[in-house]
């Protein structure tokens, strides 16, 4: 006993999902984490606040008000469908902008404790060699702070893969759109078919064994810095 066609169908869509939100949040979190790691304005504390919601709130709260907002009498929806694409709710882009959002904290933070890792000094050397602003950040700061890059794109990827009170809210259970893995034993252990949700739930215990480990390896002082 194996995977099933449903069961490849699942894990295909959440490693699509992952895969596109990882790299949605490293573009859009980034020069978040580099605002926050340099910025002094009283603004650091609320944007920190609302960037870490996430880790808090239920997935379900977070889940319902973002339906709520895409749908077609939300803010979201009504520019979505003034644009004429429609609403976003069970939807594969639907399930992207809220894991964008659900994940953020996790790849902004390891960002920016890299980035405030790095201090003022190797900057001021850069700059007295003339290198600009842009420069210094892509010369200096990404190259010294990539292991909390790798971090977060790993943390960011896991913790999409992970997701399902969220995508469940948002996106539902229609096979090959929304269906993703965690729906996907859900399904399984409802109609009480336990071996097949045995398959996939122990994929992802290897799977999160294998995404920790890879952080140790690849990022040792990620555990003192938990």
């Amino acid at each position: 006993m194996g995977f099933s066609a449903a069961d490849f169908a699942a894990i295909w869509l959440t490693l699509r999902l992952a895969g596109v939100t990882t790299v949605l949040l490293l573009i859009i979190g980034t020069p978040i984490a580099r605002w926050l790691a340099n910025t002094r304005s009283w603004w650091k504390a609320p944007v920190s606040a609302v960037v870490a919601m996430p880790l808090v709130l239920p997935p379900t709260v977070l889940g319902f008000y973002l339906l709520l907002a895409m749908g077609p009498h939300g803010p979201i929806g009504q520019l979505t469908q003034s644009l004429g694409l429609g609403t976003l709710p069970f939807t594969f882009w639907g399930l992207v902008v809220g894991s964008v959002i659900y994940s953020m904290p996790f790849v902004v933070q390891p960002i920016q404790n890299a980035i405030e890792s790095v201090g003022a000094r190797p900057l001021e050397v850069a700059a007295t060699l003339r290198a600009g602003p842009w420069d210094r950040f892509w010369t200096v700061v990404v190259p010294l702070a990539r292991p909390g890059f790798i971090t977060a794109a790993i943390l960011g990827f896991a913790h999409t893969v992970g997701e399902f009170g969220l995508v469940l809210m948002i996106g539902g259970n229609i096979p090959e759109v929304t269906r993703v893995v965690s729906v996907q034993i859900y399904d399984h252990v409802e109609a009480l078919e336990y071996l097949e949700a045995h398959w996939l739930a122990g994929s992802m215990v290897l799977f999160s064994f294998l995404t920790l480990l890879a952080l140790y390896i690849l990022n040792p002082t990620w555990r003192g810095q938990r």
